[in-house]
């Protein structure tokens, strides 16, 4: 990425993170849990869901370990009670895959758009856009892929745990005492590994364009 996207790429992961978040709250809320309304989470105003770290310190930090080459951030958890969910089972995992599924259909608008963009204007200013909007659909391709990671405490170890047999318990429990030790080290040394699906999705997604971030 060059100077532009990055600094255009740090403002949509933030509010991207925060649809993310808030898309946790709203299901858990159509599902019988008012907590995250109770907290004041229940809005899309950046103020209630800035986390120091997640937002701002760290991807500080992965900026500078990267050399500029890579961003990522997230959001202040938003908080609910799994025993208020209609569904004992399957509640979790509904609520924990809104947030994923929020970020596809994000990209999905914005891959649309530059579709019609691309096949219905010539204008500079379209395809600029358009290349500015690639950039949102790819960070939030990044977010919903990695959290549908089986590795807690991101949103796909919720739905790991609702497949696995009660019997399981003991690796569950394994995972949810070992799971960010577990995430740091495949943040680290195996991120690369789901890269080609983000490239695959964002190629779906986009279509025939030369707009891909670097």
């Amino acid at each position: 990425m060059d100077p532009l996207q990055l600094l255009f790429y740090f403002l949509v992961i933030i509010p991207s993170a925060i649809i993310h978040e808030y898309s946790h709250g709203a299901v858990a809320n159509m599902l019988g849990d008012p907590t995250a309304k109770y907290a004041g989470r229940l809005t899309l105003n950046p103020l209630a869901h800035i986390d120091p770290w997640g937002t701002v310190l760290m991807p500080l930090l992965i900026f500078f370990i990267s050399q500029g080459s890579f961003l990522f951030a997230y959001a202040k958890p938003v908080p609910y009670n799994p025993y208020n969910l209609r569904y004992p089972r399957w509640g979790p995992p509904l609520v924990a895959l809104a947030g994923p599924v929020s970020n596809l259909l994000l990209a999905l608008i914005c891959g649309l758009l530059v579709r019609l963009a691309t096949a219905y204007s010539t204008s500079s200013l379209f395809l600029g856009a358009s290349g500015f909007l690639a950039i949102i659909i790819y960070a939030n391709i990044i977010l919903a892929v990695f959290n549908l990671l089986p590795i807690p405490p991101l949103d796909g170890s919720k739905l790991l745990f609702a497949l696995l047999p009660e019997r399981a318990f003991q690796l569950q429990a394994f995972f949810e005492r070992y799971g960010i030790i577990i995430l740091l080290i495949f943040i680290f040394y195996a991120f690369h590994l789901i890269s080609p699906i983000i490239q695959t999705l964002f190629r779906l997604i986009i279509g025939p364009t030369s707009f891909y971030p670097q």
